[in-house]
């Protein structure tokens, strides 16, 4: 036994670093959830919202968002038409916290891991936001590809980023690097 443990050191480790990092974020990311009424959108949630309002009212003025009074969520509202809902779901958040563990668990320096982990979960925002405007205007010219855009097209992009950026990391940054 002491010899596949020892075999299968680094792999243990990467999966107990992994899982450990990734149930504390959440546990976490669940206490501020918490912190909110029921039925209230979370703060970064109104974030994402009013950033994707942003974006989308630099291309067309007739952009706006609404919250609902009972549910957590917010209409996005594009050309006077209710499009897309943005819920708790839509932050990016839960995806920067699996970015998060893959990245301790395959630590470097702790210069170069705190500041790729900030750096990916910027672009993993900032990407989020865009993402969501473009998923915007698309439904509203191609209503009847909603499922393809929202199901397929757009979580590709997203994890797709991630994947480029865990890939990235590993090659250039990781202690395996070498």
């Amino acid at each position: 036994m002491k010899k596949y443990l020892a075999l299968y050191k680094p792999f243990l480790l990467f999966l107990g670093t992994f899982f450990l990092t990734y149930a504390l974020l959440a546990f976490l990311y669940q206490l501020f959830l918490d912190g909110f009424e029921k039925g209230k959108v979370d703060s970064i949630t109104r974030l994402v919202a009013q950033n994707t309002e942003t974006v989308l009212s630099w291309f067309h003025k007739s952009v706006f968002i609404k919250e609902d009074s009972k549910e957590p969520f917010f209409t996005l509202y594009y050309q006077q038409k209710g499009l897309v809902r943005i819920v708790e779901g839509c932050n990016g958040v839960s995806l920067i916290i699996l970015f998060i563990s893959f990245i301790a668990a395959f630590s470097g320096s702790l210069k170069n891991t705190l500041l790729f982990i900030f750096g990916g979960s910027l672009l993993i925002y900032v990407l989020n936001v865009v993402r969501i405007a473009i998923l915007i205007i698309l439904i509203y010219y191609f209503p009847g590809k909603t499922h393809l855009l929202h199901g397929v097209l757009f979580p590709l992009v997203i994890y797709g980023l991630v994947f480029i950026l865990w890939i990235v990391w590993v090659n250039k940054f990781s202690k395996y690097a070498k």
